[in-house]
């Protein structure tokens, strides 16, 4: 019986500074393609690029393209992802269809994961991760993102996870999976919007440094192949308060239930809810945390490099 590895292309930029030991961010696509309108979608990834580079990392953007799995993407690609109708939104179940069929996809958390993984990225910056839908109990509704991290050795920084999921939840299931979950400076978890989601962090480190130091721990001291999953609350200055969100996302789960909307639907449909509730002031969040966040990671991948070499 032979064996092949489904095709990976690297960018050149990403592969020469993997070789020399050098830090690689990786980042989703699916805020390419599912996130935001044209042309804001392809400025925003330009720009989350060049703040990665700005930090010292190489930037390392995933998708899909025509079956191709690609870490690190050119211009034009991302121009591509940006235009082109029917792009799928691919979580790690769709990724050997989106290869079979040769078909391209914009990869979620958990996809963008498990790709990067495979390139021998070990940092990733993103907005929030999914988690535990509000009603699970009934709708059994949880997201691949929880799975991935318990499976796949990669850091994610994120807001935290998406205030229109169960974060209590979440936090447990993340504990259950034995995923260490740390936030950046605060005793408080933020919840994506806001810089507190009235529960404490399950553990507290302060910094690049700092939180480089414990992915060395995780994976070159005790070996677990376990992802890390770090919250950077936003901003202060662009926050929306926990207590103001709160209303916003409950007329938006409202709406959802009246509708019927289910599967993948739910997250694109409840933050399109909760942006039109707040007369734009969630996505003005939206877009600063995740350049925050982008910084971040590269300042961690910047630091665990070093312990590296």
């Amino acid at each position: 019986m032979t064996t092949s590895t489904p095709p990976l292309s690297i960018h050149p930029e990403v592969a020469d500074a993997r070789a020399a030991g050098e830090a690689v961010v990786a980042l989703e696509s699916t805020i390419i393609s599912h996130g935001l309108p044209y042309p804001q979608n392809v400025e925003l990834a330009r720009e989350v690029e060049t703040i990665v580079r700005a930090n010292g990392a190489t930037p390392a953007t995933v998708a899909v393209l025509d079956g191709e799995c690609c870490v690190g993407l050119r211009p034009d690609q991302l121009e591509r992802l940006a235009t082109e109708a029917g792009v799928v939104k691919a979580t790690t179940r769709d990724l050997p269809w989106l290869i079979a069929t040769q078909r391209t996809g914009a990869t979620t958390v958990a996809s963008t994961m498990r790709l990067a993984h495979r390139a021998g990225v070990r940092v990733f910056a993103t907005g929030g991760i999914g988690g535990v839908h509000r009603g699970a109990g009934e709708s059994f509704d949880i997201s691949a993102d929880l799975t991935e991290l318990s499976v796949t050795p990669v850091a994610v920084v994120s807001a935290g996870v998406k205030s229109i999921l169960d974060i209590r939840l979440t936090l447990e299931r993340l504990e259950t999976l034995g995923v260490p979950t740390v936030v950046n400076g605060s005793d408080q978890f933020p919840s994506f919007y806001s810089r507190s989601s009235g529960l404490p962090a399950p553990r507290r480190l302060d910094g690049p440094q700092a939180l480089a130091g414990m992915l060395h721990a995780t994976w070159d001291e005790l070996g677990l192949s376990v992802g890390v999953s770090i919250a950077n609350p936003i901003p202060a200055e662009y926050e929306v308060p926990e207590a103001e969100i709160r209303g916003h996302i409950e007329a938006a789960l409202a709406d959802l239930d009246a509708q019927g909307i289910t599967g993948q639907d739910v997250t694109p449909f409840l933050l399109k809810r909760v942006v039109e509730g707040t007369a734009g002031r969630s996505l003005v969040a939206n877009l600063a945390l995740v350049r925050h966040n982008a910084a971040t990671a590269a300042q961690i991948a910047v630091e665990y490099a070093k312990l590296q070499s």
